[in-house]
């Protein structure tokens, strides 16, 4: 039995990645919240798009940052989906940025989500998802930016799980790991 000791599972990865979705049956399943931090940066800012259009993509970045920063402090047990270039911000976007990166990067709880962890499978499906999205943009931009971010995430020092596969299997895989990581003593700050 999963006992509810505080931690906050943090999921990071490129937009298409299964994120909000993987997070939310894991939430229920755990019977915690589930937050996703670009649903809560609409709610308490504005739409991703018009904060990109009016501030540029640092600005929305920083205060993006700042948004999790504060949500952070008061995280206990739930499950968080970050956005999808968290992990890959300038280091200078946010005076929190580089202690919130390294704490959520040396975290047992946090779990970089990946189409695949074959660079050629993972762009042509990441590619795929954000086609079906509303807000996507074209398929070379799309393209482009999962080049760039793919190595950054495979190099996070944090359990990758590859998604291309049914959620529940996807979800399962997470509960295993938190029954590992619940019965081992860790050094890290959760």
């Amino acid at each position: 039995m999963r006992s509810t000791e505080q931690f906050a599972i943090r999921l990071v990865g490129p937009g298409g990645a299964g994120k909000t979705t993987t997070g939310a049956v894991l939430a229920d399943r755990l019977g915690v919240p589930f937050l996703d931090l670009d649903e809560e940066f609409a709610a308490r800012h504005c739409d991703i798009s018009t904060c990109l259009d009016a501030h540029g993509y640092d600005g929305y970045a920083r205060r993006n940052v700042g948004l999790y920063s504060a949500l952070a402090a008061t995280m206990s047990v739930r499950v968080v989906a970050l956005s999808s270039g968290f992990m890959t911000y300038r280091d200078d976007v946010h005076p929190d940025y580089l202690r919130c990166r390294q704490r959520i990067a040396s975290s047992q709880w946090t779990v970089a989500l990946l189409p695949s962890l074959d660079l050629e499978t993972c762009v042509a499906e990441v590619v795929r998802r954000q086609m079906r999205r509303p807000f996507a943009r074209t398929p070379e931009r799309e393209e482009r930016v999962i080049r760039e971010r793919f190595p950054v995430y495979l190099g996070l020092p944090v359990r990758k799980v590859a998604t291309m596969r049914p959620v529940g299997d996807v979800v399962d895989e997470l509960l295993e790991m938190i029954d590992s990581c619940q019965t081992s003593p860790s050094p890290h700050r959760p």
